[in-house]
């Protein structure tokens, strides 16, 4: 009877955990010595898990980049901000996502969660914070909590890997390869990758490789030698961790862990018997496999400074700093990828050529398209491109990475595809008229005159401004420089300058006027003026006959004598003889001390009668 119920019970139970297996984690039986059963749970598989976003922070005036961190994050995961929605998401390796946050979304803090294809969730709260722009003042807006400053940082993410098998053989040695890129905005130094795990053993090296330093959009390209665990044997897929540590230039530590995975050689037959597993022999392997690597090692603008609606030339060096040569280079400004290529060169039916998937908010090609082709470069071979554009008239001041990507073939036919970052500063430069705001006088050598001078901004932003001043050689000017502070779109300063020129001639003004530019580094704008020096007006000498002494009969005091020389009374003598005999002093007329023979009239003569 109990033999009977015990085949019962295992006939029944494995029929019910079958039933059950629809709402709970899959369970296998067990059956130990004493021929009870025991139920073991299977284990879960492991979902998505965020550790940092980055930036935490941001504006919502323009499109932002966000990085998202973590493990177990699979190609069609998507980044999602509570309360709005899904994002548009970039798969860049198990550990890195790239997500774009659009313009214009309502201040305040998100969760953030990535959601897998399979409805796997890993959600980090209130990880980032959006914030309105400045005010018309300069002084941000109010957030619920004072927003930090821009989060800079070095981010290191795989650019590409490969093994020199297509397949990993459990048992045997094989050459690793790596390539990887700095994806942040800031140097990062004393790169270290450490390679663990237990499906791999490190060869010659420790597990351990030294990188140096890698700036922002640069890439480093290294070989590490492993051995493939014998206990990969059954296995259809092998994981290898690689661990790099590196830190900023203010000593910050970062840490990046990469989960790479390979291919492994399918067993054959009915599995893997239970039987020692030999001591593994070291065998000759095919050296690592040689191929193309273009880097842009410098980039350059003309003009130099770009502003919002320029056009200018975007020129580009080019080389080849693989171990073979590259086929058919075409380079595609703003990314894009050459159609059956895939990100660690391994060869696949080809395709299109892709290259309108790129962002051309702030920078867009002009005259010819954003895809040039470069020819055949040999190892070592560079070659400088140019490409036109144009900055929107919308974009505002900063600094912008611009991507892009080099599709080739080797000489082996095997397609390629190098992703790379530069970065287009643009500023703001305030658009200012000087001059005069009347028509200055006329300037003499040796002598002062004055500068009506004004300062305008026919901007269409209000701009702090410092000094504004004139300067000129071959002249002293007093009263040359004033402090302006803010000035609106359409506000004007005067300044009032006196100027003592030297000598006659063309004079040169120098006029100028500070400011901080986009980037906080003084900077300062000038115009040039010209006026005419006339030679100094002549001074005349004094006529003599004007400037005597009074009483010298030059204009000086009435004489006392009535200045009569020539004997004939003037009006003056009359007047003044009038005047003495008004007080008593005489009215006689002088002659100059002559005696004037008094005027008496001669009586009629009177004829004596005639007898």
């Amino acid at each position: 009877m109990r033999s009977n119920l015990r085949n019962i019970v295992l006939v029944v139970l494995p029929a019910l955990l079958a039933g059950l297996s629809a709402v709970s984690a899959p369970v296998t039986l067990a059956q130990p010595a004493d021929g009870t059963p025991t139920v073991t749970a299977a284990a879960p598989v492991a979902g998505p898990a965020i550790t940092s976003v980055q930036p935490g922070t941001l504006i919502n005036d323009v499109a932002v980049e966000l990085i998202v961190t973590g493990t177990g994050f699979v190609n069609g995961s998507v980044v999602v901000l509570n309360n709005f929605g899904g994002l548009e998401t970039f798969y860049v390796s198990g550990n890195v996502l790239r997500a774009t946050v659009p313009p214009g979304m309502p201040p305040g803090r998100y969760g953030v969660r990535v959601v897998n294809p399979d409805a796997a969730t890993a959600e980090l709260p209130d990880a980032l914070n959006i914030v309105a722009p400045a005010g018309p003042t300069g002084t941000p807006e109010p957030s619920p909590t004072p927003p930090p400053t821009a989060f800079v940082r070095p981010l290191l993410v795989v650019a590409s890997y490969g093994a020199s098998s297509p397949q990993i053989v459990p048992g045997q040695n094989l050459d690793f390869e790596m390539t990887i890129a700095n994806a942040g905005q800031a140097t990062a130094t004393n790169v270290v990758a450490t390679f663990t795990g237990d499906s791999f053993v490190a060869r010659d090296t420790g597990g351990v490789r030294a990188l140096g330093s890698l700036a922002p959009g640069q890439t480093a390209r290294f070989w590490q030698p492993l051995f493939a665990s014998a206990d990969l044997r059954g296995s259809s897929t092998a994981v290898l961790k690689v661990v790099a540590t590196y830190t900023d230039i203010s000593g910050q530590t970062y840490e990046s862990s990469f989960d790479l995975t390979f291919p492994v050689v399918p067993s054959g037959g009915g599995g893997v018997a239970a039987t020692a597993t030999p001591t593994p022999t070291v065998t000759p392997t095919a050296g690592p496999r040689q191929r193309p690597q273009l880097l842009v090692t410098s980039s350059s603008t003309d003009p130099a400074k770009l502003q919002p609606g320029i056009q200018f030339a975007l020129n580009l060096t080019v080389e080849n700093m693989g171990q073979a040569n590259a086929r058919n280079v075409t380079l595609i400004l703003g990314g894009g990828s050459g159609g059956g290529s895939t990100i660690d060169g391994t060869p696949v039916p080809g395709g299109g050529l892709s290259g309108a998937g790129g962002s051309f908010a702030e920078f867009a090609p002009i005259g010819t398209s954003n895809v040039s082709t470069l020819g055949n470069l040999a190892v070592g071979e560079s070659r400088s491109v140019t490409q036109q554009l144009i900055v929107n008239t919308t974009t505002k001041p900063g600094a912008y990475p611009v991507k892009v990507s080099f599709t080739y073939t080797d000489d082996k036919g095997a397609n390629y595809v190098d992703d790379q970052v530069i970065t287009l500063l643009v500023y703001q430069t305030p658009q200012v008229e000087m001059g005069f705001y009347t028509s200055p006088p006329a300037l003499f050598a040796g002598q002062p005159g004055g500068l009506p001078l004004q300062l305008v901004n026919t901007g269409r932003n209000s701009v702090i401004f410092g000094n504004f001043s004139v300067a000129a050689e071959n002249a002293e000017l007093i009263n040359n420089a004033i402090f302006v502070g803010a000035l609106e779109p359409g506000g004007f300063f005067p300044l009032d300058a006196m100027i003592t020129p030297f000598e006659a001639g063309p004079l040169e003004l120098l006029l100028s006027v500070n400011y901080t530019d986009d980037f906080n580094n003084p900077a300062v704008i000038t115009e040039t003026l010209t006026v005419e020096v006339m030679e100094a007006m002549p001074m005349e000498p004094m006529d003599p006959g004007m400037g005597g002494e009074m009483g010298d009969g030059a204009g000086g005091e009435f004489p006392m004598d009535g200045g009569n020389a020539g004997g004939q009374e003037s009006l003056l003598d009359k007047i003044w003889r009038f005047l003495r005999g008004l007080f008593g002093l005489g009215s006689e007329p002088s002659n100059g001390g002559q005696p004037v023979e008094e005027f008496v009239p001669m009586e009629p003569a009177i004829e004596a009668p005639t007898e």
